[in-house]
């Protein structure tokens, strides 16, 4: 237990430039807090005890206002930044090194039984209020941009964006480094101003073209 106390510690340290000692992060940091009793939750869970670790996640829900339930399996040095309403579904499925932000689902997509929510590979990083909905794979190393809605599976190496989310990048074996949302692909904005360039470039020749058909019928 307190080997994976240190972990979670050392991981913050890792992934938050703000974090400033241990104590500050055990006493100030949701995101820590949550996945803790979701530790404590899921054991109980698996154990069989529903109500109690029921209890416990909906404590942390309380304390924290990331809601994770119990049965949700998450893997080794996983963050949550920030935290606030992020939730996570029975059956989500997190791999190992995997950053969130604020305002992430990782939901289902109805009322179907069985695994109904995503699995989410190692090394993945899901943006700031994004949504990763129903029984889909996201790859290893991938990255979901910050107000993406991903409704279908995503290849290892990719960054999605947009709504739906599509893929916009693929990388081969080596991973990129970490989303950075203030440089995201933005693929509406430029078909967007590739429209505008060619706009202007047709009013520029259509402009020509008065002037010198106006330089005719003066003659």
């Amino acid at each position: 237990m307190f080997s994976t106390i240190r972990e979670q510690i050392d991981t913050i340290f890792r992934e938050d430039p703000a974090a400033k000692s241990w104590v500050e992060v055990v006493l100030c940091y949701p995101g820590f807090h949550a996945i803790l009793l979701h530790r404590l939750a899921h054991r109980l869970y698996r154990a069989g005890f529903f109500l109690g670790a029921r209890v416990i996640s909906q404590f942390s829900r309380w304390m924290t206002g990331i809601e994770i339930h119990p049965g949700a399996t998450l893997g080794r040095r996983f963050f949550i930044d920030h935290g606030m309403g992020v939730v996570i579904g029975e059956t989500a499925e997190v791999g190992d090194d995997v950053l969130i932000y604020q305002g992430v689902t990782l939901g289902g997509t109805g009322k179907e039984k069985g695994k109904r929510h995503p699995t989410i590979g190692d090394n993945v990083v899901i943006g700031t209020g994004a949504k990763v909905l129903g029984n889909i794979v996201i790859g290893h190393d991938s990255k979901i941009g910050a107000g993406s809605v991903v409704v279908s599976a995503v290849p290892p190496h990719s960054t999605v964006v947009g709504i739906p989310g599509r893929v916009v990048r693929r990388r081969g074996v080596e991973p990129e480094e970490k989303l950075e949302h203030c440089k995201l692909p933005d693929p509406e904005g430029d078909l967007i101003r590739g429209l505008t360039s060619r706009i202007e470039e047709l009013e520029t020749e259509l402009k020509a073209l008065r002037v010198e058909a106006e330089r005719y019928s003066g003659r």
